[in-house]
Formats: structure tokens, C-alpha cells, sequence
């Protein structure tokens, strides 16, 4: 055991773990948020995918070692429930889910997705997502969801600059 330091959406935790513990685990039975889902425990499914410094890592294969002094972005970081990330809200729109296990880590990736690349084509979002496997076969439904929020991102973009203007003055 020995104490590491995460920040976990963006508040500080001290804790006293294994430094061999998989981020995963230290995340959902230590600090306690269960959004980020176990799936195959071999980095090959994207489940447990959540964000290191704004990228996409598999924290089931990710020692809290690697980690410690990082940021880490976890599905309950992303947006609040009075205000959803807009590719949350995507996938709410687009009935994506059905049974979610893989949601939180598809949702991760397709935030990713759209930092790098604000207006992805099918390709892209079909290459970008391919480490991110769904039992159920949302595929089609999580393409859609991301164009959709794509576009929600880019309608937002004038509006809050518009807005920002306005209080410049």
C-alpha cells in the first residue's frame, strides 16, 4: 500500500491503494463513482474508458502508479444532471442505450472523438470508435448521436460567443 494522489474531476483524493491497482478499481470501490464500467479487464472492450489530461485511456489496464498527479476525467465529470454534456444528451436523444454497459465508455470515447475532431464523418467516428464494442449493436444509433451532437457543439459555439462578446462590453 501506499497513498497516491488523484484529482478525479477536477477534486483531490489522497488515497492508500496498491500502486499496481487498476485505476478502475481505485476509482469505482474507492472513491466511489460507479459510472466507469469493468468489461473485459484487458483494455480491448473501451468500458472502462475514461479520460487522462483530456485523452481516452482504459483504466482497467492503467496502474494508479501512471496516474497519480493526473487529471482524470471520469462519465460523472462530464456534465451535471441539470446540464448534460451535449453528447450525453445525443445519446439520450437518439435512444442509444439499450442495456448501457458499455454507455459510459462509448460516451467517453465520443467526447474524445469530438475534441479532436469538432465535425466527424461516418469513417471517422466508425475508426474512432472501433475500440469501443457494444454487445447490444448500438452502432448505427451511436453514429447518429455523435453527428447529432456534433452539430449541437457547433450551434452552441456562436451563441456563447455571441454571448461573450456582449459582456466584453
Amino acid at each position: 500500500m501506499a497513498q497516491t494522489k488523484l484529482t478525479v474531476n477536477g477534486k483531490a483524493y489522497t488515497i492508500d491503494v496498491d500502486p499496481e491497482m487498476p485505476l478502475l478499481w481505485a476509482i469505482r470501490d474507492v472513491v466511489g463513482l460507479k459510472g466507469t464500467k469493468f468489461g473485459c479487464g484487458m483494455a480491448q472492450c473501451g468500458a472502462c474508458t475514461v479520460h487522462l489530461n483530456g485523452s481516452p485511456i482504459r483504466s482497467c489496464s492503467t496502474p494508479v502508479s501512471v496516474v497519480k498527479g493526473q487529471k482524470i476525467t471520469t462519465i460523472e465529470g462530464i456534465g451535471t444532471p441539470d446540464h448534460l454534456h451535449a453528447v450525453q444528451q445525443a445519446w439520450i436523444d437518439e435512444q442509444v442505450t439499450q442495456c448501457g454497459y458499455c454507455q459510459s465508455g462509448q460516451i467517453m470515447s465520443a467526447v474524445a472523438l469530438l475534441k479532436e475532431k469538432p465535425k466527424p464523418t461516418d469513417e471517422d467516428i466508425d475508426l474512432y470508435m472501433q475500440g469501443n464494442i457494444c454487445r447490444c449493436g448500438t452502432y448505427q444509433r451511436v453514429r447518429k448521436a455523435i453527428h447529432r451532437a456534433a452539430d449541437s457543439i457547433q450551434e452552441a459555439k456562436p451563441a456563447a460567443a455571441k454571448k461573450t462578446a456582449s459582456l466584453d462590453r
